[in-house]
């Protein structure tokens, strides 16, 4: 069974960070892509930043410069760093997981920018 538990979402001000993390269960980050996406009021769903298998990160153009998703092969865990954060980056975000032509995903965790 496949679990992904997000944790770090807050309110922070415009220009902050926060660090997103992802717990994984019965999926080993290292093997398959993982992202992150986020989905804001009245809007869809987006993909924010990926990996692959072999470590390849790719990013939305809004974040770009910004965001740096990560993974820990050790404890099993996909961290979005978020930094310079604004207003418009505020959304529920989501773990994702790719497993066997399945997609997995997270409860969300929410962040809001605001000052």
């Amino acid at each position: 069974q496949v679990q992904l538990v997000e944790s770090g979402g807050g309110l922070v001000q415009p220009g902050g960070s926060l660090r997103l993390s992802c717990a994984a269960s019965g999926i080993i980050v290292r093997l398959n892509a993982m992202a992150w996406y986020r989905q804001a009021p009245g809007k869809q769903r987006e993909l924010v930043a990926q990996i692959n298998r072999v470590g390849n990160t790719a990013y939305a153009d809004s974040v770009k410069g910004r965001f740096t998703i990560s993974r820990d092969i050790t404890k099993n865990t996909v961290s979005l760093q978020m930094n310079s954060l604004k207003p418009e980056d505020t959304a529920v975000y989501y773990c994702n997981g790719a497993q066997g032509g399945t997609n997995y995903w997270g409860q969300g965790t929410q962040v809001t920018v605001s000052a």
